[in-house]
């Protein structure tokens, strides 16, 4: 039994959409949850009346990205799920997606999180992603896997949790997604974690979901640039050690500096200043701020 978690805060619209393809695929054996983060717009409601047969689980406020797939997981483990698959609210997929997915998953060695070929939701085929590739030193990204040329299974570093299908024996050997991220990085942190316990991580280019990219967060700039600099400090914080380490930090420094740099020629104070913020309280190992003002409302 495949347990598909979908996320949501507000944006019933999509979430509506999303369930509509989902529940036109062609894979027989599954179960959807939907996982909403304290939305404000009516969304619990209208799922559970226009989608009777999803399961729906409340929680009382946003709960940010990690913690909310984790109350779904946690759900999905104790109804005794084979394979969990993670999925955004803004995706569509196709029928034959989870099928494609599944089969690969069965014949694949050491399969323990697979990918589908991701494309932008504008009609225009573009790839979006494809899974990823990291530097062994930095641990940063040197590859987003954008390529169209192949068309066979490959195998990556590590995908995002915007289609993730895990098997369960991943969830039990290596556990659920590390809270202390609220958004951003705790997928490639899941995935490496994963891939020191042995298990291989495959994009799949046969299984197609179309996503409208950061359609949920894209009126928060300044929160998204605030958790992308705490989730990456916390990160490289989590998995730098030694000589490592010093590397690291001189790296980062620098990305940093240009991207205050880019920030400020684009006129962006605010997201200039919640970037800054974020990377103080990464290194601090703490959070909350931005939360509270972009997220919980």
């Amino acid at each position: 039994m495949v347990y598909i978690i979908i996320l949501t805060w507000n944006h019933w619209e999509l979430t509506f959409k999303c369930l509509s393809s989902v529940l036109r695929i062609t894979y027989p054996n599954y179960q959807v949850v939907v996982v909403d983060n304290g939305s404000r717009d009516g969304t619990v409601d209208f799922i559970r009346e226009k989608f009777p047969a999803v399961k729906v689980i409340a929680n009382s406020c946003n709960l940010g990205f990690a913690a909310g797939c984790n109350v779904g997981i946690r759900y999905a483990a104790s109804k005794g799920a084979d394979y969990v698959l993670l999925l955004n609210n803004d995706t569509l997929v196709a029928p034959d997606f989870l099928d494609k997915l599944i089969a690969h998953a069965q014949v694949l060695p050491n399969a323990g999180i697979l990918a589908p070929k991701i494309v932008y939701a504008d009609g225009s085929g573009r790839l979006w992603f494809a899974g990823g590739h990291c530097h062994p030193i930095t641990l940063d990204v040197v590859s987003s896997g954008l390529s169209t040329s192949n068309s066979e299974p490959q195998p990556v570093d590590y995908v995002f949790g915007t289609a993730m299908l895990i098997r369960k024996n991943v969830l039990e050997d290596v556990g659920l997604f590390d809270e202390l991220f609220f958004m951003y990085y705790e997928d490639m942190d899941f995935c490496l974690r994963a891939r020191r316990a042995g298990y291989k991580i495959y994009y799949i280019p046969a299984a197609i979901v179309h996503h409208h990219v950061a359609a949920s967060t894209a009126m928060f700039l300044p929160a998204r640039y605030y958790h992308k600099a705490r989730s990456s400090v916390l990160f490289f914080r989590k998995h730098a050690s030694g000589a490592r380490y010093l590397i690291i930090v001189l790296y980062r420094l620098g990305s940093a500096i240009h991207t205050l740099i880019h920030l400020i020629r684009q006129q962006q104070v605010n997201a200039a200043k919640a970037y800054l913020q974020g990377l103080k309280d990464g290194l601090k190992g703490k959070g909350g701020y931005y939360e509270k003002i972009y997220f919980s409302e």
